[in-house]
Formats: C-alpha cells, sequence, structure tokens
C-alpha cells in the first residue's frame, strides 16, 4: 500500500505494473491507480476520505486483489479522521461505520469482509488503550498487506507445479497476484507457456488488464472473444485453465467472474483441468448458498470503454459474479497448498 512497498515477484521475473503499487497511501490521501483506463492511460484517483475510497471501488477504479488494499487505505483514513474526534465512543464509531460501508461496496469477495475485520480490531485494541488509532491502523495496514503478498508467492508456487512446460494457459478475467505470481513461478523454475485471455466484457478486464500484465512478463499472450473458449479446447489448443476464484467455499465451489461456469463446464467436457487459486477457503460460507452474488447495474453492459455497443431498444442485465460446482473444478491451489474440491477443510487442519 505505501510507495516503499514491493510485491514478492524477485528481480529475475519483470513485476507487472498492476500487481506493483497500484494503492498508495500518502499522509492526506489514498491514490488507486485507475484499471478502468488502463494499460492506454496511467491515471490515478486520489481519495480523501473513506467514503471516496469506497466509492471508487464501487466505481470499478479497482478489481480483483485491488480492492482489498485500497480498503485498508480506506480504514486508514477513518482512522486518521477518528483521532480528531473528542470522545472514544465517537472513535469506535466511526471506524466502525466506515469498516461497514466499505465492506458492502463488493459483498461477493470475502477478502474485504476479513481485512476489515483485521482492521476493526486494530482500531477497537488501540482505542480502549487511549492511543492514536491513524498510526495504529496504518501499521497494520501494512503488516496485512505483506503478509497477503508473502501468502500469493507461496500460493503461486504450489501452483506452478501444475502448469507442464510448454503448456497452453487459458485465463478468464484478471486474477491479479494469483496469477502473476503463478506465472512468475513457472518462469523462474525453467519452464515455458503462452497464454489465452478472453476479454472479459463489458470492462475488457482480460483484454487490458491479464493480456497487458502477462506480456510484461514476456509471456506470448493471444487474446480472445468470451465465446471462443469452448472451440479452444475442442480443438486441443488448450493445456490447462486457470483462473483466480472471489471467493471458494467449503464445499469445493468456485465463485468467481461471470463466464468462468461456462468455461469450466466446457473445460471438463474436453478433458482440460480447472485450476482456481485463492488465498483461502471461506470458512464462513459453507455452500454457494452463503454467498451473495453481486448483480451490477444491467446498463453496464450495455457500453464499453465510455461507448454504448448497444442498441438503444436494448435492456442490460449484468450478474457479475458466477458459481462453478465442485465437480467442474479439478484442484484449489491456497497460500497453504493444492486441495480437492472436496477437501477445503484439510486448509484449515493442524
Amino acid at each position: 500500500m505505501s510507495a516503499s512497498h514491493s510485491t514478492m515477484i524477485t528481480a529475475d521475473v519483470t513485476v507487472p505494473t498492476l500487481v506493483g503499487q497500484s494503492v498508495v497511501v500518502e499522509p492526506d490521501a489514498v491514490r488507486i491507480l485507475d484499471r478502468r483506463v488502463f494499460p492506454f492511460e496511467r491515471a490515478w484517483v486520489t481519495c480523501r476520505s473513506y467514503e471516496d475510497v469506497a466509492e471508487a471501488i464501487e466505481d470499478m477504479v479497482t478489481q480483483s486483489l485491488g480492492p482489498l488494499f485500497a480498503a485498508a487505505g480506506g480504514m486508514t483514513l477513518a482512522a486518521r479522521e477518528a483521532d480528531r474526534l473528542p470522545t472514544a465512543r465517537a472513535r469506535r464509531e466511526l471506524v466502525t461505520a466506515a469498516g461497514r460501508r466499505l465492506v458492502a461496496t463488493r459483498p461477493t469477495n470475502n477478502g474485504i469482509r476479513d481485512v476489515v475485520a483485521e482492521l476493526l480490531a486494530v482500531a477497537a485494541a488501540t482505542v480502549d488503550a487511549g492511543e492514536p488509532l491513524g498510526p495504529a491502523v496504518e501499521r497494520a495496514a501494512r503488516d496485512l498487506e505483506d503478509r497477503c503478498r508473502a501468502g500469493y508467492r507461496r500460493l503461486g508456487e504450489h501452483a506452478a507445479a501444475l502448469v507442464p512446460d510448454g503448456a497452453t494457459v487459458l485465463t478468464h478475467c484478471w486474477a491479479d497476484a494469483y496469477l502473476t505470481e503463478t506465472v512468475a513461478a513457472v518462469l523462474r523454475s525453467g519452464k515455458r507457456i503462452d497464454a489465452v485471455c478472453t476479454e472479459t466484457r463489458p470492462y475488457l478486464q482480460g483484454a487490458r488488464l491479464t493480456a497487458e500484465s502477462l506480456a510484461e512478463m514476456g509471456v506470448a499472450t493471444r487474446l480472445i472473444t468470451d465465446g471462443a473458449a469452448a472451440h479452444l479446447m475442442s480443438r486441443g489448443e488448450v493445456s490447462v485453465l486457470v483462473t483466480g476464484a472471489d471467493r471458494v467455499t467449503m464445499d469445493g465451489a468456485v465463485v468467481n467472474k461471470i463466464g468462468t461456469l461456462q468455461i469450466a463446464v466446457a473445460a471438463h467436457a474436453f478433458g482440460v483441468p480447472f485450476v482456481a487459486l485463492v488465498q483461502a477457503p471461506d470458512r464462513q460460507a459453507p455452500t454457494a448458498a452463503a454467498v451473495e452474488l453481486e448483480d451490477r447495474d444491467g446498463r453496464e453492459v450495455l457500453h464499453c470503454l465510455g461507448r454504448r455497443t448497444a442498441s438503444e431498444r436494448a435492456t442490460g442485465v449484468y450478474p457479475a459474479f458466477d458459481v462453478t460446482p465442485p465437480r467442474f473444478v479439478s484442484v484449489v491451489v491456497t497460500d497453504r497448498g493444492r486441495f480437492a474440491p472436496g477437501d477445503m477443510a484439510s486448509y484449515f487442519a493442524g
């Protein structure tokens, strides 16, 4: 989050721009790299309050793992604001309200929820001790980021073993450091791969974010339309499907960007293994029924990159996530290793 922090990818592999510093906490603001216009522009959105951060997350300024770090920055701003209040009760109420607001921004990914819960616990202990909130929450947010990034690297090392030398890797949407750490580990091991990215309507995360990042890392990268994945697999042109997961339930269901389900079903039909990447399964979600699937404004699918692409007579429907049942998932890779979808409880064992 701070400008002094860096990703865990080592110097022998290029660090993609998007997994470098895309959220920066400054003395009076949080700056977030605007992924809506990347890679065509390197623009930053300046947030001076937790509400600004919340709106940036909702407006898709940052996506995938980015909102976790943005939310941590938002909690830092809230803690600084709380330090200006006269009573412990008022300070506690402000940071609690901030946490509630930030969690509500993107409810399907449990990462924001877990980040906010950890920082709220720090804030509560700090208020009880009568100490300043701002420095304590900022330190905790930096420590959390360091632990997350170390976990992403471990995940990547576990996942890399499942990608054979010479593989063509199909991916969907933007899996952020889950994917780039996996690719980095593949490259460090001496294996060579090429990648196929779906474009991922309506925000084109695959076309803009994933394709750019993998190309930055030196991976030969091709782009396909969202509807072409099954066809490529039917021709034997895909070795492995690798995606991130916004959430994995305790029964092994994979909740991810809309479109993941249909690609996973096709992969199952054509014998292509599906590797899902997530830092940890969500022990608060026994099944997908416990997960709130975000439905975004249908008008978003009527536009692309700021221009209307649909008939003026049409209306839109935009379910942002879908659920892939565990029978279509080959393996779930976490920061603690590889697990069969039916064995998520082993992540928490021991």
